[in-house]
């Protein structure tokens, strides 16, 4: 059975300038798990590319990501960190 609700810290964002990715943690099912979301994916729901503002991107689409998170994570990834591509956007 596929979980339906994240949780997303967004106190535990950070923005990874190096790796084009907002590294985060979230809950899912009492489960707490390490997600990385891609520059792609932020720039997918904007329409614009994140420079200095990627953490303000990653909080006003949460709910979209925390969506994508959960299709990343069903697809039965056992890496210790999760990654949300726009592949996982539906």
């Amino acid at each position: 059975m596929a979980a339906d609700k994240m949780e997303i810290d967004l106190a535990s964002a950070l923005d990874n300038v190096e790796d084009h990715v907002v590294e985060f943690t979230a809950e899912v099912d009492g489960d707490e798990y390490e997600f990385v979301v891609q520059y792609a994916v932020l720039e997918a729901l904007s329409g614009d590319a994140p420079e200095d503002d990627a953490i303000d991107m990653f909080n006003r689409f949460s709910d979209t990501i925390a969506e994508a998170g959960l299709v990343a994570l069903a697809r039965g990834n056992a890496a210790n960190v999760i990654v949300i591509s726009e592949n996982d956007l539906e």
